[in-house]
């Protein structure tokens, strides 16, 4: 008679020491079979882990039978008694490795073909090969472990906001195509010929609604869309906790979230981490690490050494502030024995995002104990100039100084990266440290060369400091907005902002940004129509579920927290989607291809 599977009992890893004695029915997947001179043993694993079976030639001949053709991920059910492993064969790298199961009966519910690759976590499979296979792939530990924080962190996220008085919403997913920013994803209307539906980038427009509808405190966990080229942490649908608040100012929203991300990490790491976090004005954290989103786990900071690169003979120098740009220097701590292959291959890398070389100077002290620069451009500086840089960066002997001269952006994008990759070369960074921290008084815009206009810093609907709004008609470039940034250990976590609640201002932002009346009223006629029914002053934020995800497991890329992920050019191996549709279906929408036909991807 065939095992009731449906009966259950436990998980492989739930199986311990206080089940010995006991019968237990198991149902998993073979990890691997090893036959010890007529004693079979087979780990079966399940999403909990591994439990290893027993299987007895003397004590049932029919399961010994079985388990000589059980190969790997075959599915089975198991039933036995738990009994203790002998002693010296204890796995303490398992959670039942202090036990194993004596099979009294085993069916096979399924068999498999053979795996295109193993089913570990030290597979040497592709990721294109695991993509097309990605089934197979979520059968691997490290990724069951990752959509299970997923969802604990998911259920923490809510068990917090639950607690707030927040309420959860859902948004709609067909909505307005509000071309700002990254490209829409468009779905046509088969009802209304010739018109288009938008994939939302963001539930923003409509979580400011529900703030004019009275609910003071929304959340949800919501999918967006954004039609963009990838990377690591980039994919065309991701999921943002998203959530907006009525009558507050920043500071009410940095309490919510820092409680929030606080409860996360005791529920998924169990730390504490300090609150408040610290906040940093953008343009500190520009000079200070050349980015927006600084990592603090470590020093290293961008030190201002124009003055005295000014007294310099080296021409790169000169040349750059002669043009009005900056030089500033970044000590690495005994970073004198990098060696100059090192150190060529990061001047080679730093060639190929833009910058034109990489002075250095390794710090010594002469014959009278005085901090002297060598190698590099050292030849190009007086003592007396050593000295004051010296003295600026904190240089002692047996550090390295490197230097980036230039455009203040070309520097901070230089000098950043420098500082990124010589931390991890060098594993200047604590491990088990979390880091967050908020960028506040962001510059509302910034200006686009090519198309001679302002661009938003944040999102058009950012309102400014109240007391820059009067530099809006004068001098936009001075106005700083109110929004922020939350960061994590050098990774934008998310942006929020307090919102524009006055219709004259949103008005003055969208011409300020190019949109014509006519325009305006076109993409966002009933927001501003909305302001007009007594909007209440609300803010919020947006932050990356995806990315969260990505810090809290030590996970490389996006794509490990994700079930079903796309790949770099936006495909799913699994499914071949995006793929052709036929005729007719194009005909419904009253649509016709323009494109070369293609075969189907690979």
């Amino acid at each position: 008679m065939p095992l009731p599977y449906h009966e259950r009992t436990c998980y492989c890893a739930e199986v311990g020491e206080d089940h010995v004695g006991q019968t237990v029915l198991i149902t998993g997947w073979v990890q691997n079979r090893r036959d010890h001179g007529g004693m079979v043993f087979i780990d079966v694993r399940d999403r909990t882990g591994l439990v290893q079976l027993k299987f007895n030639p003397d004590r049932d001949p029919r399961s010994h039978e079985i388990a000589g053709r059980l190969r790997a991920e075959y599915c089975v059910a198991v039933r036995g008694e738990v009994a203790a492993r002998p002693e010296g064969l204890v796995n303490p790298n398992l959670a039942s490795g202090a036990v194993e199961i004596e099979v009294h009966e085993i069916d096979i519910l399924s068999e498999s073909a053979t795996p295109p690759f193993d089913i570990a976590d030290d597979t040497e499979a592709n990721e294109e090969l695991r993509l097309k296979y990605r089934y197979l792939d979520l059968r691997r530990p490290v990724l069951q472990r990752s959509l299970i924080t997923r969802h604990r962190i998911v259920r923490a996220i809510r068990e917090h906001f639950d607690r707030e008085g927040f309420i959860e919403i859902e948004t709609p997913i067909l909505t307005k195509s509000t071309p700002e920013g990254a490209r829409d994803y468009l779905v046509p209307s088969r009802v209304h010929p010739g018109r288009f539906y938008a994939l939302p980038q963001s539930p923003q427009i409509f979580k400011q609604l529900l703030m004019i509808s009275g609910f003071d405190k929304y959340v949800q966990i919501a999918r967006c869309f954004r039609d963009e080229d990838l990377r690591a942490d980039r994919q065309p649908e991701f999921t943002q906790l998203d959530m907006e608040m009525s009558f507050v100012q920043a500071e009410n929203v940095f309490d919510v979230i820092e409680r929030c991300m606080a409860h996360v990490m005791k529920q998924i790491h169990g730390v504490d981490i300090p609150r408040p976090f610290p906040r940093v004005a953008f343009d500190r954290a520009m000079n200070e690490y050349g980015t927006d989103a600084p990592d603090t786990r470590y020093d290293m900071k961008l030190i201002d050494v124009s003055a005295a690169a000014k007294k310099s003979e080296f021409r790169v120098f000169a040349d750059a502030l002669a043009a009005g740009g900056v030089v500033r220097a970044m000590r690495v701590p005994g970073g004198a024995t990098m060696t100059r292959k090192e150190t060529d291959r990061l001047a080679d890398d730093l060639r190929g995002i833009g910058a034109g070389g990489l002075p250095l100077v390794k710090v010594a002290q002469d014959d009278d104990s005085r901090i002297a620069f060598q190698t590099g451009v050292a030849k190009f500086f007086t003592p007396e100039t050593t000295a004051e840089i010296a003295g600026a960066t904190g240089a002692g002997e047996g550090d390295l100084l490197f230097f980036a001269a230039g455009a203040p952006a070309d520097v901070c994008k230089h000098l950043s990266w420098l500082r990124t990759v010589v931390a991890r070369k060098r594993d200047l960074i604590p491990k088990n440290e979390w880091h967050f921290l908020w960028i506040v008084d962001v510059p509302m815009f910034e200006w686009n060369a090519d198309e001679k206009r302002w661009d938003s810093m944040h999102h058009p609907f950012t309102a400014p400091r109240d007391e820059d709004v009067p530099l809006l008609d004068s001098d936009p470039g001075r106005v700083l907005s109110q929004g922020y940034d939350l960061v994590l250990n050098g990774t934008e976590l998310g942006s929020g902002s307090v919102r524009i609640h006055r219709a004259d201002v949103q008005r003055k932002i969208f011409g300020l940004l190019n949109i014509t009346p006519e325009q305006q009223q076109l993409r966002f006629g009933f927001l501003l129509d909305a302001l007009r029914y007594g909007p209440p002053p609300h803010g919020g934020i947006a932050l990356g579920l995806d990315r969260i995800m990505m810090l809290l497991t030590g996970l490389d890329s996006l794509r490990d927290t994700l079930s079903f992920p796309k790949t770099a050019k936006a495909q799913d191996l699994m499914t071949e989607a995006p793929s052709p549709v036929d005729e007719k279906q194009l005909r419904e929408l009253a649509l016709k291809s323009t494109a070369a036909t293609e075969a189907t991807p690979t």
